[in-house]
């Protein structure tokens, strides 16, 4: 078989290639591991998802945990699914309730405590793909999750930054600092932690398939801690909640298709980005260069500013997926782009009359594209002491403006930024992918993918290569690592230029598993990203 990849090309990295006919990749090496053991023993890429995804919640708890939401997109051997386990507000959330408790003047519900918390959706997310598509006994996705947090692990070196700058803003969050400041403060790299509470959750989770989570114990536990801090949040809404089988949409892009959840997410914009860079000869620019670089941060800005003003809950919106990625549309707003100037784009008129993620592959064919999130590190700050629960904030996402798209009412669901992605070519599965981090999710998407199928580099290198990452208006962030010239080319273009060092979340941390062939044959190729503690790991 020719390879699609230049195998030559790369960057410095502490990380290679990794081939294997059974592959998980993940921010955590002893998540990367909990997937491999359940391939090891007879289970499919979901089992090994949803167990890595289980460990994930205790060993990267900054960026997720037992109340994350969740977005999948899978490859079944047949076709696409994909599921949207993002969640609903409480039946008590309208605009009037924000206001009568926080004032008139907010944009936002808050940021931090009971007020910002979704009933979370993660663990539904568990509990259904396994149902539908696992192989093993829905205990053992769990045990090994249950294992490390009661018998703790080190802390790793980029969590740990994270940690140490969250625990001083989160600390008074109710049950915050008895469950992540055991000894007063963030635990050290290499200081062991437990969280003996989320192990008693994972074993009622195991017990019931979920069910104890909202319709048990754990629920009516949240609804007690949440009127006892004065949330809205009760264990009726937890009841209520079931997530939603999904069709993914997508976007050609140089033979390829490339996948995405629908709104009520921000994957669309990567979708867009794509169709807009469609209308370039990408490829013929140098891959490192202003040009190419100047192209992709245009038309990820024209993007953000469509999925800003028309994206939230499909049913909230005023226009739909289709007419924001239909093809006159978006030749017309390529055409905007100056290839010698930055410029601040508006929404255009569509209208014609903290997160981790894990990837996982089998060599029955099984591909599994998956996210969670807290949103903000920590998200809410709350944790439901005795159970380990860490409360994602995603009701911060949305508006109290009655007339915005995304505007707060009972049960709806927010503007999202998670999103997992898949490729696809003539209909047949070739990579399941995602770059964790907030906005900067659909960008490394964007940019990733461009490396991939525009230059040829291989996932490790497409992965390890330096990013920039749009802000607002011209303002740029871009990493160390970008050639100085580069820097200084788009300077003189107009961006706004802050060049930073974080490999944790402002240029993302991506996840790959890139098909080479049949994979009972040829396997897989995994990439796992430099900027945080994880791995691929194969047989």
């Amino acid at each position: 078989m020719t390879s699609p990849f230049d195998w030559t090309s790369g960057y410095p990295s502490q990380r290679l290639p990794v081939f294997g006919r059974n592959v998980v990749a993940t921010s955590h090496p002893l998540a990367a591991q909990a997937g491999l053991r359940m391939l090891m023993n007879g289970g499919n890429a979901v089992d090994a998802a949803v167990a890595a995804a289980a460990v994930m919640t205790i060993v990267e708890p900054v960026s997720n945990g037992l109340g994350s939401d969740a977005f999948c997109i899978l490859w079944d051997g047949q076709r696409l699914h994909g599921l949207n386990a993002s969640g609903r507000a409480p039946q008590a959330w309208t605009p009037d309730y924000f206001r009568r408790k926080y004032g008139a003047d907010g944009r936002h519900p808050p940021q931090r405590g009971w007020d910002s918390v979704t009933v979370p959706g993660a663990v539904a997310s568990w509990a259904a793909l396994s149902e539908r598509f696992g192989r093993l006994p829905f205990a053992d996705l769990m045990a090994p999750a249950i294992e490390v947090a009661e018998r703790g692990y080190a802390v790793p070196v980029i969590v740990q930054q994270k940690w140490a700058a969250a625990a001083a803003i989160l600390a008074d969050q109710p049950g915050y600092a008895e469950a992540f400041m055991p000894h007063g403060r963030a635990p050290a790299v290499g200081e062991r932690f437990a969280l003996p509470g989320a192990a008693r959750s994972l074993r009622l989770i195991a017990e019931s398939r979920g069910e104890a989570y909202y319709r048990g114990e754990i629920a009516e536990a949240a609804a007690r801690h949440a009127a006892a801090h004065g949330g809205a949040v009760t264990a009726a809404d937890f009841a209520a909640y079931r997530p939603e089988w999904v069709e993914p949409i997508g976007r050609d892009y140089r033979g390829h298709t490339l996948h995405e959840i629908p709104p009520n997410g921000q994957g669309i914009a990567a979708l867009i980005a794509l169709g807009i860079l469609d209308q370039f000869d990408v490829a013929g620019l140098p891959v490192d260069g202003v040009d190419s670089q100047h192209l992709q941060i245009e038309a990820m800005k024209l993007a953000f500013a469509d999925v800003y003003r028309y994206v939230a809950e499909p049913a909230s919106m005023t226009v739909t997926a289709a007419q924001l990625l239909d093809d006159g549309y978006l030749r017309e707003r390529a055409k905007l782009i100056d290839p010698r100037r930055a410029q601040d784009f508006g929404a255009g008129n569509p209208v014609k009359g903290g997160t981790i993620y894990l990837t996982a592959a089998d060599e029955q064919g099984m591909m599994v594209s998956f996210i969670q999130s807290n949103y903000m590190g920590f998200g809410s700050g709350v944790v439901v002491p005795g159970y380990g629960l860490s409360m994602q904030n995603r009701g911060h996402a949305f508006s109290l403006d009655p007339a915005s798209p995304n505007g707060v009412a009972p049960g709806k669901r927010p503007f999202h930024t998670i999103i997992p992605a898949f490729l696809t070519r003539d209909g047949q599965p070739v990579m399941s992918y995602g770059v964790m981090g907030a906005n900067m999710q659909p960008q490394g998407h964007l940019q990733t993918l461009v490396r991939m199928l525009d230059y040829r580099q291989h996932p490790q290198a497409a992965c390890d290569a330096p990013r920039w990452r749009y802000n607002a208006g011209v303002e740029i962030n871009v990493e160390q690592a970008m050639a100085p010239a580069t820097v200084a080319g788009l300077l003189e273009r107009g961006h706004r230029v802050e060049v930073i060092n974080d490999s944790y979340q402002d240029f993302g941390a991506g996840q790959f598993i890139w098909r080479l062939g049949d994979p009972s044959v040829e396997g897989y190729v995994a990439a796992s990203d430099p900027r945080r503690d994880g791995a691929a790991v194969a047989f």
